[in-house]
């Protein structure tokens, strides 16, 4: 295993347990241990160095990565729903072409049906001009 992977897994571990409600407890419990001292010593500076580095940064820390985490989770979820209803359009679209692709077949059929009767009509026609015609000439 290389270095590189070795310090991302490593990471990806102590991320995940870090990110959790139980770690921000933890911390908290440990900043809490010092929080009788900070005020036995009266000193403004010192209370407000351990609310801001002992309690607000230990616990905000794994506060902040669980929020982060249900807030992808949230994004995640929506990027799927999202995902799924494309997939769904995607199948109607290709059903419609389908769909279009026959009609359009069968009106090329129509048509050449209907090609063929006005052959048909045009014969039928010649033939009657023609029937007339010698109707005509017999009738003079």
């Amino acid at each position: 295993m290389k270095v590189r992977e070795f310090n991302e897994k490593l990471a990806a571990k102590i991320t995940g347990a870090v990110g959790t409600m139980w770690a921000a407890y933890a911390f908290a419990a440990i900043a809490f241990i010092s929080l009788p001292a900070a005020i036995m010593s009266g000193d403004p500076v010192i209370i407000v160095a351990w609310i801001s580095q002992a309690f607000l940064q230990l616990v905000l820390l794994a506060v902040i990565m669980v929020g982060q985490d249900v807030q992808t989770r949230g994004v995640q979820k929506k990027i799927d729903e999202t995902h799924e209803a494309s997939l769904a359009e995607f199948e109607l679209a290709k059903a419609a072409r389908e769909s279009h692709a026959q009609e359009i077949a069968a009106i090329k059929k129509l048509l050449i049906e209907l090609k063929g009767l006005e052959k048909d009509v045009d014969d039928i026609s010649e033939d009657f001009d023609s029937l007339t015609d010698d109707r005509r000439e017999d009738g003079k």
